[in-house]
């Protein structure tokens, strides 16, 4: 049986395998036909020494360019979206409709087209300009930048055409793709795709190469490498954290959204006003596709009250009543599996589900598992672990005061939500803490600040399941949530200063800068500071 090509210096060449390994259906269990190269390091030194070309070429290619060839790319997912939802269902059971084809697929070429117009606009770069000392900085490509994708995101989040590959490419970059093992099939026919856009629109060979899965100590010399600019990983914290610390030995940016468990904090005036709608948001929130996403409310925050125990009564009977669909993977399966036994090591009780479900493909109970404050208080880091799938935590807390105690004990996560009761139909000025205000009103004035500091983007009385791709969003958070409280994996223009370096031109002869910083505005509308002015005109206008 042949084994998949890798996508190197603008080949599909043989890779030089250490070993091969096939994906399978999660639906099913059984392994899926096509067969996929283990790369060595003679692979990844080839990558690297393309995409450092590449990167050199395309600092003298404008961005216009790079705009068509992001444009040319999206068309083309479009045109070829059958085949591409075709091998995502097989390698992920995740729904054709509307989840790949309505939701997913749109989102992958909307941001692709998101970030050509950043690309374009230039206004990301934050070119700034002090005329009386002539000196003059912006953001510019940081140099080639090794993508590894997770596997929950097939379309949106792939290495091949996700958010870190569109903002990576319109900051200026070459990008090497690691295919996630769970969907290598979806990631070739990506590949493909974006190799064919980069070639009709005239970028050079190694701007998009492809690898599909590198032994670990490769893995973690490709992000040390000094050809690299930069990494960028999403998945699990262990394999993340490996991958860190080799990039932090040689001082390479690796940005990474690892785990969170995303609280949400429930007062007891919403659960009085609208408890029942409230579990119907929960349940179908930390359900959806099996509750594989990376903001998942997998912790929920009750003080103790009547109106709580009807909610968790609430919650419970749509668990035990929802079908479970399919875990990823037999590995999510089994993390999910010891990762409940953990929290229940630690003081939680099952309160419905908690068991591997038998029949074809790999399904787990869908779980509600509950444990006292004063006990999540003691023991706050292994009720925290991540229990990716299906399963969420609920603490009941004695009082404010507890809450408050839980909330300080709270590790970095990527949202953090309070529903709160006395939802008015128009926004009203947020009272002052501590005064004037009661019920709800007081404790969201008396917690909300503690959870802001451990969240990157904060909700009200909606779940944190939806990531909107807007400029204003954050996907990112504290520690453990990502490596870098500055990160945001979707949200363009910020997204794409993960891969840029500052660099400044001082006493620099005009013909020779670049042309966003030289005395004539660029035009496209882009926002320059000169001399302290935010301005879109020429410099000494």
């Amino acid at each position: 049986m042949s084994t998949a090509p890798v996508l190197i210096a603008g080949q599909w060449r043989e890779a030089s395998a250490a070993g091969t390994f096939q994906a399978e259906n999660p639906a099913t269990g059984e392994p899926l036909p096509s067969v996929y190269p283990v790369s060595g390091w003679d692979d990844c030194d080839a990558a690297l020494a393309a995409a450092h070309e590449a990167a050199i070429a395309l600092c003298s290619i404008p961005p216009e360019r790079i705009a068509r060839m992001l444009h040319r790319f999206a068309e083309r997912i479009e045109a070829r979206q059958r085949e591409i939802i075709d091998v995502a269902v097989a390698e992920t059971a995740l729904p054709r409709s509307p989840r790949l084809a309505e939701v997913e697929l749109p989102r992958t070429t909307g941001q692709l087209r998101q970030a050509a117009a950043a690309a374009v606009e230039g206004s990301w770069t934050l070119p700034t300009i002090d005329t009386k000392l002539n000196i003059r900085s912006y953001f510019a490509p940081l140099g080639p930048v090794a993508v590894f994708g997770p596997n929950n995101f097939p379309l949106a989040f792939n290495s091949a055409s996700g958010g870190d590959l569109a903002a990576a490419l319109a900051a200026g970059n070459p990008v090497i793709a690691k295919a996630n093992s769970s969907h290598p099939g979806t990631t070739r026919l990506l590949a493909e795709e974006a190799h064919a856009a980069a070639l009709e629109t005239g970028l050079p060979r190694g701007t998009v190469q492809l690898i599909y899965r590198t032994g670990h100590a490769d893995g973690e010399r490709l992000v040390a490498d000094v050809r690299l600019g930069a990494s960028a990983y999403t998945g699990s914290r262990s394999a993340g954290l490996k991958l860190k610390a080799a990039a932090d030995a040689a001082g390479k940016p690796i940005y990474l959204e690892l785990s969170s468990v995303n609280p949400v904090i429930i007062l007891p005036g919403a659960l009085e006003e609208r408890g029942d709608k409230i579990a119907e948001e929960f349940a179908a929130s930390c359900l959806m596709g099996a509750g594989q996403f990376c903001t998942n409310p997998g912790l929920v925050m009750l003080i103790k009250s009547a109106a709580s125990d009807r909610f968790l009564d609430a919650v419970k009977q749509r668990f035990a009543a929802a079908a479970p669909a399919p875990l990823l993977s037999r590995g999510v399966l089994e993390t999910l599996q010891r990762n409940l036994k953990t929290i229940a090591a630690a003081g939680a009780r099952v309160l419905v589900g908690g068991a591997r479900l038998d029949g074809p493909g790999y399904r787990f109970a869908n779980t509600l598992l509950c444990v006292e404050g004063r006990t999540f208080v003691e023991h706050a880091e292994a009720l925290q672990t991540e229990a990716f799938g299906n399963a969420s935590l609920v603490v009941l807390l004695d009082d404010v005061h507890e809450a408050a105690e839980a909330i300080e004990r709270l590790e970095g996560n990527l949202t953090g939500c309070i529903y709160s009761g006395g939802i008015s139909p128009s926004p009203q000025p947020a009272p002052a803490r501590g005064e004037g205000v009661s019920g709800d009103d007081a404790l969201y004035a008396e917690l909300a600040p503690r959870l802001r500091r451990r969240v990157g983007r904060l909700l009200n009385d909606k779940m944190p399941t939806g990531v909107a791709v807007s400029p204003a969003m954050n996907h990112g958070g504290p520690y453990p949530a990502t490596g870098h409280p500055g990160f945001t994996a979707v949200g363009i223009p910020a997204a794409l200063r993960r891969f840029a370096a500052l660099e400044c031109f001082d006493n620099v002869r005009a013909d020779r800068l670049p042309h966003s910083l030289r005395d004539k505005s660029p035009g496209n509308g882009m926002w320059r500071q000169i001399d302290g002015r935010w301005t879109q005109g020429d410099a000494g206008a």
